[in-house]
């Protein structure tokens, strides 16, 4: 299936939406058998990866500040803020690739160390 740029984009915004809702649970439909920074996760160790940060940081939030489109490649500049549990806030800068073949994420390649929150 080709997707078009403008499909592509808003396919991923719909999924940033689910993921700011915090409703990991829902991924799914977005979601083949994913892999992240090249290890094979599936959608259920991926949305408890997602899941595991928002009980870390629990107003964490995705802000997307650009998006590029390349066939069914995405690569996104996200915005990611939030605040520990003690009331430190959070803000760090996030660079992600995502692979879209058929319409659901595939793979992803990302920054963002949970970790270091």
């Amino acid at each position: 299936m080709t997707t078009n740029r403008v499909q592509l984009e808003a396919f991923y915004r719909r999924y940033l939406d689910r993921c700011n809702a915090h409703r990991f649970d829902e991924l799914t439909e977005f979601l083949e058998d994913v892999q992240v920074n090249g290890e094979r996760h599936g959608p259920e160790r991926y949305a408890a990866g997602l899941q595991s940060l928002v009980e870390a940081l629990p107003d964490f939030h995705w802000d997307i500040q650009q998006i590029l489109v390349d066939g069914d490649w995405l690569a996104v500049r996200l915005h990611d803020t939030g605040t520990t549990r003690t009331g430190r806030s959070v803000t760090t800068q996030e660079f992600a690739i995502y692979h879209v073949p058929n319409g659901r994420i595939a793979a992803v390649w990302g920054d963002l160390d949970h970790t270091q929150l």
